[in-house]
């Protein structure tokens, strides 16, 4: 599950077509080597043991060096190089042999802490510059000239802590000894990002890869398509649940544009709706889907290990934020319907309901075993091998869905391509952690944002936000949710007496904000390229229709019992419910359609966008003047529209 830190998707077309592009032998050698990097991944998982214990560094390291170095097999140095490179191999080669390397000099690195870490000697210095430039380079192809940056930046800070003044003035490190402790040190590569990758995220991404595999992007397109084409604006309404379902699969807001927009954006031009539109509605979208449990992007892996939580928790947490989210945006497209007179598809292009549950029933099957693992069982992180092998036998239930040896080929280059891009992706994370963590500044920073944030939690937040935007606009939101995680977020908490999991989910939704937010807005121009629209009008329409997701945030952060954290079920049904009244108001005074009224004019549609969000914010008093204000309105306009009738 790419996160959106990385520009490209393997359902994009770059790094798939790259892997066809890759000579025979490359093409045998990245399934073997894919092969092997699922094969340790469940010996380590299920401590099977029977050739000796697997120690964590270890096993990082030869997933590092199985799968970490195919991101330059199957990511192009640019976008113009299709073929492999000298220079591709070169750096596949180094990282396959120093990762190897290091996996077999394991238990030296943890008994000599001295020559690896502390000062490492020549050889060991000169292994370890190598790999951290190559993992400059993997940050470069997988996030951007932006993400290097970022990651250069905050790697070398502590060369230079020494001699910064105030705030940044921190412990300082020698070139060596930082090279250390990123490579073989606990505090840099082989700590969070190894651990995520490794331990938390490898089993949901075989999982994804394999239901992709077997055809269950089709599958929800399809179901979408039986559910809601029939209803007025229905391919939008199609784009919304097929968006939500395959994009908490595939993890990548991009991957989910190009893979369900290639429908449903055709569909939706083809009823009526402006490609502008059309292309909006596919981007918020896809956008919410990152957000959509049981499986999210991999920020939020990142997030429970950060608070060390069970990651069944954050699914539970998410879904009503997720839920309130594709309310609103459903709410929207069938306003827009409804005031422009848009009709769903005639039977013929609807597929029956019936015929695609029975031809992929077991995508289902297999995501409802998922849920149940990870909330009632409490498997955690080895639910979704479970899940893997269950799917694996259910396809074989029916000749269009059963894994024959051309589909395993294909689930393993899927699989491959996803892991190769979240290693290129996470790894490098490694240099941000240290460079933060290292000279000693993150206490004082911390500081420095509640001071200037004063007493006021709000500002403190607000603060957070404008730098989520600001990494967001540049394609990364692993990045800003780290950085926040240790710096803003534990003044908000304890300024405010937060609740730690709805401001570290604030972070992360905030952090996907700029995907829809002008003037740099990557999922609505790729939305707009796929509909043939204008860019930047596509990407103002996107940041209407996606207004739950703007103050949403707010609302859970000030009230936890939208995230299902200190309160009781009923309570949180409650605030549910007044939530999506106000959000009910909200798109109607977006849109301008009162249902079973009509038409709303300008003062109606302005004063109900308030009346929403007074409603929706969790406040009693303001919800009470909230339903006043939006009862008078619809009633002023009913009685408007009773008068119109009668005089007509």
């Amino acid at each position: 599950m790419p996160d959106s830190t990385s520009q490209k998707t393997p359902q994009s077309g770059g790094e798939a077509s790259r892997y066809h592009q890759l000579p025979k032998a490359l093409q045998i050698l990245f399934v073997v080597l894919t092969g092997a990097s699922i094969a340790v991944a469940v010996y380590y998982r299920f401590n099977l043991g029977f050739l000796g214990t697997l120690f964590d560094r270890a096993y990082y390291y030869l997933l590092m060096s199985l799968i970490g170095s195919c991101v330059f097999l199957v990511i192009p140095s640019a976008k113009r190089h299709k073929g492999i490179k000298w220079y591709d191999l070169v750096a596949f080669g180094l990282m396959l042999a120093l990762c190897f390397f290091f996996f077999l000099h394991d238990k030296e690195i943890n008994e000599m802490i001295f020559a690896w870490v502390e000062v490492p000697s020549p050889r060991n210095f000169l292994f370890g510059l190598i790999m951290v430039l190559l993992l400059l380079e993997a940050a470069r192809r997988t996030g951007g000239l932006p993400y290097l940056l970022v990651c250069l930046a905050f790697g070398s800070y502590p060369l230079f802590a020494g001699f910064l003044p105030g705030l940044l003035y921190g412990r300082q490190y020698s070139l060596p000894n930082l090279v250390g402790i990123y490579i073989f040190g606990s505090e840099g590569v082989m700590g969070l990002p190894a651990s995520v990758f490794g331990t938390t995220l490898f089993g949901f991404l075989i999982f994804a890869g394999i239901l992709i595999s077997t055809g269950a992007g089709e599958f929800f397109i399809k179901l979408a398509f039986g559910l809601m084409g029939r209803y007025r604006g229905g391919p939008a309404k199609v784009a919304v649940l097929s968006s939500g379902f395959f994009g908490s699969l595939s993890g990548s807001v991009v991957a989910n544009i190009v893979g369900t927009g290639s429908f449903t954006i055709p569909a939706m031009k083809r009823l009526g709706y402006p490609p502008h539109y059309a292309g909006a509605i596919e981007a918020c979208a896809s956008t919410g889907g990152i957000l959509m449990p049981p499986v999210m992007g991999s920020v939020a892996f990142i997030m429970a290990q950060i608070l060390n939580i069970n990651y069944a928790d954050v699914v539970i947490a998410a879904f009503i934020p997720a839920v309130l989210y594709y309310f609103g945006l459903l709410l929207q497209v069938d306003a827009y319907a409804a005031n422009n007179g848009l009709k769903g598809l005639s039977r013929s292009e609807i597929p029956s309901i019936r015929q695609t549950l029975k031809e992929g029933w077991v995508f289902l099957f297999a995501i409802v075993f998922l849920t149940w693992g990870l909330l009632y069982m409490r498997w955690e992180t080895i639910t979704p091998y479970y899940a893997s092998v269950l799917l694996i036998l259910l396809s074989f239930v029916s000749r269009k869905t059963a894994m024959t040896p051309r589909r395993l080929l294909a689930a393993l280059v899927s699989v491959g391509v996803l892991l190769a891009q979240l290693a290129g992706i996470l790894f490098p994370i490694g240099l941000v952690i240290g460079g933060i963590q290292l000279p000693g500044t993150i206490g004082s920073i911390t500081g420095a944002f509640v001071a200037l944030g004063g007493s006021s939690v709000f500002l403190l937040l607000i603060l957070g936000i404008i730098v989520c935007y600001v990494f967001g606009a540049v394609g990364m939101s692993v990045v800003p949710y780290v950085i926040l995680a240790v710096t803003v977020a534990p003044g908000a908490i304890k300024a405010g007496g937060l609740n730690p999991l709805a401001v570290h989910l604030l972070i992360i939704y905030y952090s996907m904000l700029a995907g829809i937010t002008p003037p740099i807005a990557l999922g609505a121009f790729v939305g707009a390229a796929i509909a043939g629209a204008p860019p930047m009008k596509t990407a103002w329409t996107a940041c209407r229709l996606g207004i739950v997701i703007y103050f949403v945030p707010a609302f859970f952060v000030f009230n936890p019992a939208l995230v299902l954290a200190g309160s009781s079920w009923l309570e949180s049904l409650l605030w549910t419910v007044l939530c999506m009244v106000g959000i009910t108001l909200v798109a109607i005074g977006v849109e301008g359609y009162i249902y079973g009224i009509g038409r709303a004019n300008v003062w109606q549609r302005g004063l109900l966008l308030i009346a929403g969000l007074l409603i929706a914010f969790p406040e009693w008093l303001t919800g009470l003047v909230g339903a006043v204000v939006g009862a008078i309105v619809i009633a002023a306009a009913y009685l408007m529209r009773r008068k119109s009738l009668s005089m007509s």
